[in-house]
């Protein structure tokens, strides 16, 4: 583990790459999935986005189990593969209409596995106090966003001009091509107590009254992180309609395709987090010690609230904004995500007790149970209430997530 690429271990990098490739297949598949229910499908616009959350609501609770199975029961690179391979086939599946609901009830199943025992193996990288561990798991959420950037521009593409099985398909791919990368820098990955003889196996840890009272923490944060998340998901669900019915695309006569905004979102991701990483650095080396995660998060927030209500005063002067507005919006909106979701998730990981460190990634993640279908009800409305309206009252429900934040902050600290 002494051996580093780009200054870390070795096995970061092949976690990055791995989940660069999980993320590309995923968000290939939701920049899509809107689309394909509400244009090939001819579901209705409120029933469409009903079912965007319940998936992306499930995706979220199934880690729950998952992290659970792994923690006590299923070595962690043995979950990765199995869970890779499952989410794989419910892609393929997504190419064929009359499977829509088994391929997304199989994606969700396989993410159960995957999704919190990937990041839960960074922790094993670095040694007890490595500073460079905090900064890890802004890294590895460039990871995610880097194939989230790259996902849009292939299979959304491939969906809009070619045909939506073309799209899918080449998420299936996507998963394939993480699950290679996975197996074979298994060599750089950080040793997994249960692949060890059960004799030679640590007894596991009891869940305590110290672990009791971390996790009952974690709760709180996670009460608080579904409002911001049912009010920042809207970006794959009712920002998606947006662009295409709300927004003037053209450009010169060409039209932009409406997939290509969501790309925007991951690209400032791994565009500003080598900056903010910096900055935070410094901040700590100043200080001497790290900016606090709440206080972080809750400036995220805040500025999540603050593009969204931006939105509203550009939709109440045009009906149809342009795409400068949107690609504006996006850019705003992702520097307030980037001070929350990177940030919880290495709280999470940092301050998880020991052995139960995927349990802990997996309660990060059930924000999104909750938060997505919340989401996916709020998303309802848009067709009920005008566009500034609408921004407006997600602009609110974000404000409030920062509110939360900001009194828990405060309230331990003191």
């Amino acid at each position: 583990m002494s051996a580093t690429w780009f200054g870390h271990p070795r096995g970061l990098t092949i976690l990055f790459l791995t989940e660069m490739w999980e993320k590309f297949s995923f968000f290939g598949m939701r920049a899509l999935l809107v689309y394909y229910m509400t244009k090939q499908l001819l579901f209705a616009q409120g029933k469409a986005s009903i079912i965007y959350g319940i998936y992306t609501g499930v995706v979220y609770l199934t880690p729950i189990i998952g992290g659970w199975i792994t923690d006590r029961y299923l070595a962690r690179r043995t979950a990765v593969i199995i869970g890779g391979a499952v989410m794989a086939a419910g892609h393929f599946m997504m190419a064929f209409p009359p499977l829509l609901y088994p391929a997304l009830a199989t994606i969700a199943i396989g993410n159960g596995l995957y999704l919190p025992t990937l990041p839960s193996q960074i922790r094993a990288l670095y040694a007890p106090g490595d500073a460079r561990g905090s900064i890890a798991y802004s890294i590895y959420y460039v990871g995610i966003n880097l194939g989230a950037f790259l996902a849009p521009f292939i299979c959304g593409t491939l969906g809009e001009v070619y045909g939506w099985h073309w799209g899918f398909g080449a998420a299936g791919v996507g998963m394939l091509a993480g699950l290679c990368i996975y197996v074979f820098g298994r060599p750089y990955l950080p040793e997994d107590p249960r692949e060890a003889p059960k004799e030679a196996r640590a007894p596991l840890p009891p869940f305590d009254a110290a672990a009791r009272s971390r996790f009952a923490f974690f709760v709180l944060i996670v009460f608080i992180v579904i409002v911001f998340r049912s009010a920042y998901e809207q970006i794959g669900n009712t920002l998606a309609l947006f662009a295409d019915a709300g927004t003037n695309r053209s450009i010169g006569g060409w039209t932009i395709p409406m997939t290509w905004f969501q790309s925007i979102n991951p690209f400032i991701v791994f565009l500003l987090t080598p900056f903010l990483v910096r900055r935070w650095t410094r901040q700590s080396q100043r200080t001497g010690r790290d900016v606090p995660h709440l206080r972080r998060m809750a400036s995220g927030a805040t500025i999540v609230a603050a593009s969204y209500l931006m939105l509203a005063i550009a939709a109440l002067i045009s009906d149809r904004s342009s795409a400068l507005v949107l690609a504006t919006f996006m850019i705003l909106m992702t520097v307030g995500e980037l001070h929350i979701l990177p940030v919880g998730l290495g709280m999470f990981g940092k301050l998880a007790p020991k052995g139960f460190e995927a349990s802990a990634i997996a309660l990060w993640f059930s924000a999104g149970v909750v938060g997505n279908l919340l989401a996916g009800a709020l998303g309802t409305q848009w067709s009920a209430l005008s566009h500034p309206q609408f921004f407006t009252l997600v602009a609110a429900i974000a404000f409030a997530s920062a509110a939360a934040l900001f009194i828990v902050d405060r309230r331990s600290a003191s």
